[in-house]
Parts: structure tokens; C-alpha cells; sequence
């Protein structure tokens, strides 16, 4: 799908904690938005400065689009995010990005996600399995306490409705610890790692250390 640049209405907003809030969009032009789950929007805030947001709803509703961000770091991008209002215009260019799952890859999924690198797995889990996909897969939530597990019961329920699906929220040790307690054999897997590039770069050793290739290692960056 070619980015192309967009306009939306916000619908709504929540404070998920004082530090990460959930935005609802309504689309304006055009009416839908197609997007792969995991892909995210670039924010022109002004002429020189730019935000990406990724979309923490899934593409069955391409009407309407769920952002989440975490404002603590108090930039312009956390000022803005934080600011919005129902009512507000949000103009966007999208979709951008390759973290995205690809139903046709045979492989076990596991996906990690440290603290608001949730939202880009969120959107892939919670589309996988609305979309009868059935399979195994499992997922590592680390945060630094469970205060920043801000979608632990969505998961504790998709765990409960889908035997395939094993939720593991994790903040009594590392990402990287996690995994490799959790993961005895690499065989058949492909991991998706999404928060800050430590975290990334331990979770990717862990998991080459037990035999998985690099390039089985998907990763999103936030910071």
C-alpha cells in the first residue's frame, strides 16, 4: 500500500496512565485507511519536525484508527499527542513500515515487546486472531512494573479465548532473560521485537545464542 497523505477527525482520547494515552481517529480523506497490521503514521507537527505513531487498532476497521503514545519523554511530539482533543484535525502521511506479520511464513511466532513497543504488536496479535489464524504463538511483555503493561488484560483474555495463544507478562527480570527462560528450542520460530534497541539487541542474542538465525529476528525500534 503507497503512503499517501491523509486527514482525520479525532474521535476520542483516554489516558491509559498518566504517561500513555490512547487517541481515536475518524477518517476524512480518505473515508478508509488501508494498512498492514504493525505499520505506523508520520505527523508533520510543523515544517522542520515530525512524529511517527503506531496504530495500536487493527485493519478490520479501516474507518477509524486507535494511536497510542507514551508523552513522558516531553518533547513537541509528547505535547502534541498529549494536547489532542475530540473535535482536532490530524493530518498524516501512511502507511510506512515493514514490521509486519506475513500469514503465508510457516514459522512459529514469538513476539516481545518492551513497555510502548506494545502497540505495533497489539495490532498484529489482536488482528491474527480475529482473523482465525489459530495457530501457536506466543508473547513476552516486559515492563518495569505492571503499571506499563497498559494492554495486560486484553491479553490475559485472548489467552483465555485462544489455547494457541501463551501470554507471558514479564517485569521480575530482563526482556532477554524472559526469552530464554521461555524459549527451550529456536526451531520453527520467527521472533518480532519491538521497543527500545537494547532490549532488541539483547533479545536477538539470546535467541541466536540457542541456533536462530539473525534474520529471523523482525525488529521495531522506538528508542
Amino acid at each position: 500500500m503507497k503512503p499517501r497523505e491523509c486527514q482525520a477527525r479525532v474521535a476520542a482520547r483516554r489516558a491509559l496512565t498518566a504517561e500513555i494515552v490512547e487517541v481515536d481517529l475518524t477518517m476524512e480523506d480518505p473515508p478508509q485507511f488501508e494498512f498492514a497490521a504493525g505499520q505506523w503514521i508520520s505527523v508533520p507537527l510543523s515544517p522542520k519536525t515530525v512524529r511517527a505513531y503506531t496504530i495500536a487498532s487493527t485493519p478490520l476497521e479501516p474507518r477509524h484508527l486507535t494511536l497510542c503514545a507514551d508523552v513522558a519523554p516531553g518533547g513537541p511530539g509528547s505535547a502534541w499527542f498529549r494536547g489532542l482533543a475530540p473535535g482536532d484535525r490530524v493530518s498524516f502521511k501512511g502507511p510506512l513500515g515493514g514490521f509486519v506479520y506475513s500469514r503465508g511464513d510457516a514459522r512459529r511466532p514469538l513476539f516481545v515487546a518492551e513497555e510502548i513497543g506494545i502497540v505495533p504488536i497489539r495490532s498484529i496479535v489482536t488482528w491474527l486472531y480475529a482473523t482465525g489464524f489459530g495457530r501457536p504463538a506466543a508473547l513476552a511483555y516486559w515492563a518495569r512494573d505492571p503499571g506499563w503493561l497498559v494492554y495486560d488484560e486484553e491479553f490475559r483474555s485472548l489467552a483465555r479465548r485462544y489455547p494457541s495463544f501463551a501470554y507471558h507478562p514479564v517485569v521480575a527480570e530482563s526482556a532477554a532473560t524472559a526469552v530464554d527462560r521461555l524459549t527451550p528450542s529456536v526451531e520453527g520460530l520467527v521472533a518480532y521485537v519491538a521497543g527500545g534497541g537494547e532490549t532488541i539487541n539483547r533479545v536477538r542474542d539470546a535467541l541466536m545464542a540457542k541456533g536462530l538465525d539473525r534474520k529471523a529476528v523482525k525488529w521495531e525500534k522506538f528508542w
